[in-house]
């Protein structure tokens, strides 16, 4: 009786059935570890040991960004502020709260407050955030209205095609300098914000990278 495949056609079939299988068990493991909220990230809002309210802090009292995450104007990395800096404040206001506990024993023993943290790129990707501030690119585009949320929220989802959108076109993120902590700043009136970002790209002499060089370092 003839063979209804050959053994060529076998062999290669057995191989290719094995690497399907592979293939699948990869995209499971994949999907199961990247698939939860804290990796696709937006909507991620991890409950904090201690219930800081950037809707109180930022929002109702107008505290500035820089005050608490110090050096994003030089650095690349936006600090967790420390316990000291918010031990500025609550030595007098609240000293006794009981939210203020872990703070309080932070300050006495010098070992830092257990935060969780919430925005985070992965580890092969570089991101300066001085280079972003110093060309206008509010806090804003990145962490949404930080100023409304009583628990921080990932609100854009910070992956490579994202960026790569801001880089084709930055004049749709671009305001002054001096306003990119201010959440609520908008174009003056008469003036778009593609108008002002395209001059601001010129002023800022804006090159955004589209190489991978760019962020893969």
């Amino acid at each position: 009786m003839p063979l209804t495949f050959t053994h060529r056609f076998d062999f290669w079939f057995r191989r290719a059935m094995v690497g399907a299988f592979a293939a699948a068990i990869l995209a499971l493991v994949g999907l199961y570890y990247y698939g939860p909220q804290q990796y696709t990230r937006v909507g991620y809002a991890p409950v904090q040991p201690v219930p800081f309210s950037h809707a109180q802090h930022a929002g109702q009292l107008g505290l500035s960004c820089l005050y608490c995450h110090t050096g994003v104007e030089e650095s690349p990395v936006a600090k967790i502020p420390s316990t000291q800096t918010c031990m500025n404040c609550h030595q007098a206001i609240k000293a006794d709260s009981p939210k203020l506990t872990l703070v309080k024993a932070s300050f006495e023993s010098g070992k830092p407050v257990p935060w969780i943290r919430v925005h985070k790129t992965p580890d092969y990707v570089f991101f300066n955030h001085a280079a972003h501030v110093k060309r206008g690119v509010g806090c804003v585009s990145c962490h949404g209205h930080v100023n409304g949320m009583p628990v921080v929220v990932v609100d854009q989802p910070l992956s490579m095609g994202w960026c790569l959108d801001c880089h084709r076109h930055p004049e749709n993120q671009l305001r002054p300098v001096t306003e990119v902590t201010n959440l609520g700043w908008r174009p003056s009136e008469g003036r778009t914000q593609q108008d002002l970002g395209l001059y601001l790209k010129d002023e800022y002499k804006v090159h955004a990278p589209e190489q991978c060089v760019g962020c893969h370092r």
